[in-house]
């Protein structure tokens, strides 16, 4: 009874802590940036999107004020005699080397950053997301194994229960805050995308195949994606929602999860909110 008492409360504690949590990572309107970054692999994205922003508005701002000076100092009335120079080896050189230069400036923190996101650190779960047509199933391997279907509200419900159209689910990913997950995709029908932008995560789930990224969120939140690749008529109503929450909160809903969904190891797991 005392067992049965616990484990009622533990599963009242992880919900209530899910609900009580504010978005923190959506669209909003007229954004034309990225989302906050929360994750060291976007804060890095950022980082390298700045670098190159500068040089590009570097390039465009020399480029228009050569052309300006061009106009002003060839036109016609001040130069109406053309020269006749067809070649210039120094120009010509400089016109070649100069961007060589800065594709090499451009690649070596690119390749830096790609490798960073492919290399995935030691990690303290494992998450499995699959791909359906069109909803996303998920196994915790390393935390019991259970799994559970997460498909997108509708419009009515989400607007009950708060949340974004388009974007909440009626079950979500839970993880710890500061701890790396490992995320494991495939899919079961056609291709899709398991991304979300707060992270930057974005890795293809393939039928047959077994993909691997990692994200580590480092604040408390809830965080908000969806399927990035075009796999049917309903593609825009698969949804990603991930709560963050304290290692505490964590440990809580696991053991409630577990409870609430059916393991893996059986001959067939059990869909939960399946259509």
């Amino acid at each position: 009874m005392l067992l049965k008492k616990f484990g009622h409360a533990a599963g009242m504690f992880a919900a209530g802590v899910l609900c009580a949590m504010p978005a923190m990572a959506a669209p909003q309107p007229w954004e034309m940036g990225f989302q906050p970054a929360a994750s060291p692999v976007m804060q890095s994205i950022e980082d390298f999107h700045r670098f190159v922003l500068y040089i590009v508005t570097a390039i465009t701002v020399l480029v228009f004020a050569h052309l300006v000076w061009i106009a002003i100092r060839y036109n016609h009335r001040r130069n109406p005699v053309p020269g006749r120079t067809s070649h210039n080896t120094l120009l010509e050189v400089m016109w070649t080397i100069v961007p060589v230069i800065i594709l090499v400036v451009i690649a070596i923190p690119s390749f830096k950053l790609l490798y960073y996101e492919a290399d995935v650190p030691p990690s303290a779960l494992t998450l499995k997301a699959i791909g359906h047509q069109w909803y996303w199933s998920y196994q915790y391997p390393t935390n019991g194994n259970f799994q559970f279907d997460s498909l997108g509200l509708s419009d009515s419900d989400a607007m009950k229960k708060g949340e974004p159209r388009l974007l909440g689910v009626d079950n979500v990913v839970v993880v710890p805050v500061n701890r790396v997950v490992r995320v494991l995709t495939t899919g079961a029908d056609v291709i899709h995308s398991w991304a979300v932008p707060a992270f930057g995560v974005k890795m293809d789930a393939v039928p047959g195949r077994l993909n691997e990224t990692w994200f580590k969120a480092l604040r408390v939140g809830t965080y908000y994606g969806q399927c990035s690749e075009l796999c049917g008529a309903r593609h825009a109503y698969m949804p990603i929602e991930v709560k963050v929450v304290s290692q505490d909160a964590f440990n809580a809903w696991v053991g409630w999860a577990k409870k609430k969904f059916a393991s893996t190891d059986g001959p067939e797991p059990a869909r939960v909110a399946g259509r």
